[in-house]
């Protein structure tokens, strides 16, 4: 898989809430019957940077999104988006429900997440975008009834799945970085972001998500998740072809990374690691590109088989392949309830209670 190499304006004084449509509204600026001075100037700029951290940045990225698409279709109807008006943000989720021109309708869980986008931007401009309006709620609700469809759940890679498609990986400098790479994240049930946010040692990139201890046992990783900070012990395996915590090792050693993030890109000669963290979207690419080479479904098309991989199939893997007790599964993948855990096991003994025959019949 070819790589490329890798390798803040100052503060404004605000007057009232920004309605640009392609910049990111102040969050944070000095009060405007505050006399400025560089202190207060230099804390406008620590206090926003601590305000683009209050969400993940693919959330920000897609919340950002949603905002300019909204925008566009209220310009493009002669309608002012701001202050946001419920029948108008009833229309708008109608309309991408069942498009007035040959654009694809929207899934019930993507109009979900734009009006979600659209509330943060309103609120952050100054405005309530109030979802539980009843002209906002009642369309929603017939949105859900008309259209909801059964969530389409990613294919779990298995034990005998993940040998495979680490067999076909070699043992150069890439190759011993993407088995680590799959090993960890379907050891530990880690989210791809998860995987590559992870740094050697605490505290040794501003931009870390966790750190990892590598100890006699195995390696314990601490991270900065989704749902905040959690441990995740991951033992060692039976054999060093697939043991997880060996791989990480390796490439380490080889890697001669001693310093800043785990999981880092590599010159095109495959010859050094650079210092540039990877983007969660190689462990995506991997996971498909490996699914291909171990010639997992072969009864499905190419496009179907890339289609039904992703990175939550590390995750949802060992979720379906751990043989113990539920609840160490859920507090291996760091989920609030049981029922979350369930949706993760593709192949649990549904039938092994039976309230049928409990119930005597």
């Amino acid at each position: 898989m070819g790589e490329k190499s890798a390798e803040n304006a100052g503060p404004d004084r605000a007057n009232g809430p920004d309605r640009s449509e392609n910049s990111d509204p102040p969050v944070v600026c000095v009060p405007a019957a505050v006399p400025g001075s560089g202190t207060l100037d230099r804390l406008v700029d620590t206090a926003r940077d601590y305000a683009r951290q209050a969400t993940a940045e693919n959330t920000s990225l897609a919340y950002k999104a949603d905002w300019a698409h909204f925008n566009s279709w209220c310009r493009r109807r002669g309608a002012d988006p701001l202050p946001p008006s419920p029948d108008l943000i009833g229309l708008y989720i109608a309309n991408c429900a069942a498009p007035d021109d040959n654009a694809p309708a929207l899934s019930v869980s993507t109009i979900e997440r734009r009006l979600s986008g659209l509330a943060w931007h309103c609120q952050q401009r100054g405005f309530l975008l109030d979802r539980k309006n009843r002209h906002i709620a009642t369309v929603l609700a017939g949105i859900r009834r008309k259209h909801a469809r059964p969530p389409v759940q990613k294919e779990a890679v298995l034990a005998a799945d993940i040998v495979a498609m680490t067999a076909t990986l070699g043992y150069d400098l890439r190759g011993l970085r993407d088995r680590a790479i799959l090993l960890i994240g379907y050891a530990g049930g880690l989210r791809r972001s998860e995987i590559v946010s992870l740094d050697l040692h605490k505290d040794d990139t501003p931009d870390s998500g966790g750190w990892v201890d590598i100890v006699e046992g195995g390696a314990l990783l601490t991270l900065n998740a989704k749902t905040g900070w959690r441990e995740v012990e991951i033992g060692r395996g039976s054999g060093e072809a697939t043991c997880p915590v060996h791989a990480l090792e390796q490439w380490l050693h080889f890697a001669k990374i001693d310093f800043g993030p785990l999981f880092r890109r590599i010159a095109r000669d495959n010859k050094r690691a650079l210092g540039a963290r990877l983007s969660d979207k190689h462990v995506a690419r991997l996971i498909k590109q490996t699914v291909l080479a171990a010639g997992l479904r072969p009864d499905l098309p190419e496009k179907e088989r890339l289609a039904l991989y992703s990175g939550h199939s590390l995750r949802a893997g060992l979720a379906s392949s751990a043989e113990v007790d539920e609840r160490y599964i859920q507090k291996h993948l760091g989920h609030a309830s049981a029922e979350m855990t369930r949706r993760y096991q593709r192949r649990r003994d549904r039938f092994r209670v039976n309230l049928t025959k409990a119930a005597g019949l």
